[in-house]
């Protein structure tokens, strides 16, 4: 062969200073985008091989990568289908730079180098981001070819000659520049091929690893073993989310899961995805324990493009509500190179988004028929995802509010259609407003629970962390509906009825009463109120009403339009119960004892609401004491 020398076409400025420069922050993906180059070489013979069109053979069918510390390169070998010289000027020389001009314009607005790599097809150039020489040794599967050999030192000049491979498939050797001497130590390149190549679908062997063997029989007789070094495959070429369904069994899935999340509980369930039209893709998801901690679980998808890793943030490809859930997702239809602005534009991405939404309300819905029981017993983890996910995207809820659940302090279990028929003949005001009350922590309410149980009424469990959210979501779908938490007032007005009660006390005692206890609390934030209330229930209650604690815990929540009422001052209500036994024993002490009584109560009251703390409740434990 003639040596030819040659000047990549780009009419511009030189290429690679910018590639260098630009992509300096993702530089490891020059190992991505090589071996998956490799794969597709490999993957490329073999169908010709089963087409027919190739009928030499295939032989081991490996992508190799060594490090040669001495020499500073590192080489990346496959036995795919090679290039000749032509091929090699084609597709290194013009193909990659086909977009060469249009990239000299528009690479300042790119976000990220995946961007970049993936419009402007510049995989193979990655090389030259820790490269200062690359060398392609490569020799044809087509009869008679020659091998041929490509240089490039990172400018636009390069140089094609006679190679010295003498099987078939390709080698790129990277000259590794001093920048990058980092990814001439084993333990860099294997922790870059367990992110990206851990599945890929051709064997990647990097390296070797010793194996105990059978070496014969000593003496007495018994087997001897001796060490021998075999290739070190890195990766699985068939995981589990390749294999179709019925190949699998539920040991296979949580092996899988625990391979991907070492040291976790196992999840719930799962989900395999599986479908070719309109776009390909297949994976599994998992629903893990949640705990109601989920902050700290997002980012736990792994998105696959042909078993290849590209990301673990999939926030377009995954509906927001399901970045919650752990598994791995795959589809060529997402291209290789993916970046988040790149995603959002992409019509496949919102398909796949809808699609796999849809997916799992299916899932859901199959459970909650086939095994209500089992389902119940599932609310506590995949409770968040449903209610997450009806808050978020319309079209789940539409699907979910018949598989949502609401949970009472008895551990029962509801669909909001099924507790809108339990409580209604109870819970319906004399507006005709139907109101579901609530806790959000039984033990600290368990006074007021007690209080609406005595009159028939049910309380809901709501103590989730966007149980503020929903139940305001659920307000707005459902018709004449409102929450309302059981403390939120006295359990008369919580539901009012038609009957208003009325109470013994004159004007002039109610008034007395009210002075009193106002110079008792001695806190303008607390607005005393005398009330009938049954002579059993508490003689003074205090209450935050419902649309104010609302506010403010949504806004310790989520900030926005919502932070105005957290800097609000707190304010409560304070009734005092005109029919209980203590108050006309207060109306008819000495003015000492009132002040003693009276100071008591209010105490005890703000005990109950864990509104009593410090210098206060040292002073209220000393004058139980004295009391009693």
């Amino acid at each position: 062969m003639i040596k030819e020398k040659g000047t990549i076409s780009i009419n511009t400025e030189n290429i690679f200073p910018i590639i260098k420069k630009f992509l300096y922050s993702d530089h490891e993906i020059f190992l991505r985008e090589l071996v998956s180059n490799a794969i597709d070489a490999t993957q490329k013979i073999k169908r010709l091989s089963s087409l027919g069109q190739y009928n030499k053979e295939l032989g081991e069918l490996t992508v190799q990568i060594k490090v040669n510390k001495k020499k500073k390169t590192i080489t990346i070998s496959d036995a795919g289908l090679g290039m000749t010289a032509e091929e090699l000027k084609k597709y290194i020389n013009q193909v990659a730079f086909s977009g060469a001009t249009e990239f000299m314009e528009k690479f300042k607005e790119a976000k990220d180098a995946n961007e970049i790599i993936g419009r402007f097809g510049l995989g193979f150039y990655s090389a030259f981001m820790v490269s200062e020489k690359v060398e392609i040794q490569t020799l044809s599967y087509q009869e008679g070819a020659a091998p041929a050999k490509w240089t490039c030192d990172g400018s636009t000049a390069f140089e094609i000659a006679a190679g010295k491979r003498e099987t078939r498939g390709t080698d790129i050797i990277l000259y590794v520049n001093e920048e990058s001497a980092e990814f001439l130590e084993d333990h860099r390149i294997q922790q870059i091929l367990d992110k990206y190549a851990k599945f890929l679908p051709v064997p990647i062997q990097f390296g070797t690893k010793s194996e105990s063997v059978e070496d014969g029989k000593d003496e007495e007789g018994k087997t001897k073993y001796k060490s021998i070094d075999v290739p070190n495959i890195i990766n699985k070429t068939q995981p589990i989310w390749t294999k179709a369904p019925s190949e699998l069994k539920d040991e296979d899935y949580l092996s899988f899961y625990k391979e991907l999340y070492p040291f976790t509980e196992d999840p719930l369930f799962w989900i395999h995805l599986n479908v070719d039209y309109p776009f390909n893709l297949t994976g599994v998801l998992y629903f893990p324990k949640l705990k109601n901690d989920f902050e700290i679980q997002k980012n736990k998808i792994k998105l696959f493009s042909r078993q290849v890793f590209i990301t673990d943030e999939v926030k377009d490809v995954v509906p927001e509500f399901l970045m919650l859930l752990h598994g791995v997702i795959d589809s060529p239809d997402i291209p290789l190179n993916v970046s988040r602005s790149f995603l959002q534009s992409d019509s496949n991405v919102k398909k796949i988004n809808s699609y796999i939404s849809r997916k799992v309300a299916e899932k859901l819905q199959e459970l909650f028929n086939k095994d209500r029981k089992g389902y119940e017993s599932k609310w506590n983890d995949i409770g968040l995802f449903v209610k997450y996910g009806a808050l978020s995207d319309e079209k789940f809820y539409e699907k979910a509010k018949d598989f949502v659940l609401l949970s009472n302090t008895q551990q029962e279990f509801f669909t909001p259609e099924e507790y809108k028929t339990k409580v209604k003949d109870f819970q319906t005001d004399k507006n005709g407003q139907l109101i579901w009350l609530y806790t959000g922590d039984a033990d600290q309410q368990h006074s007021f629970i007690q209080s609406a149980q005595q009159k028939q009424y049910d309380v809901l469990l709501m103590n989730s962390p966007i149980d503020n959210h929903f139940m305001q979501h659920l307000e707005m779908k459902l018709e004449k509906t409102t929450f309302k938490r059981v403390d939120a007032d006295i359990v008369q007005k919580l539901i009012e009825k038609e009957e208003a009660p009325k109470h013994s006390l004159t004007e002039e005692q109610s008034n007395q009463i009210k002075a009193l206890f106002e110079k008792a609390l001695n806190n303008t934030a607390m607005k005393v109120e005398v009330e009938s209330l049954a002579a059993e229930a508490l003689p003074v209650t205090i209450t935050m009403e419902e649309w104010m604690r609302r506010m403010k815990e949504m806004s310790k929540m989520g900030g926005g339009p919502m932070s105005f009422y957290g800097s609000m001052p707190d304010s409560y209500k304070v009734a005092i119960n005109a029919n209980h036994r203590l108050i006309g024993k207060i109306l008819a002490a000495d003015e000492a004892s009132q002040t003693t009584l009276a100071k008591q109560a209010c105490d005890l009251a703000l005990l109950s609401q864990g509104l009593l703390k410090g210098a206060d409740l040292t002073k209220f434990v000393e004058r139980s004491v004295e009391v009693l």
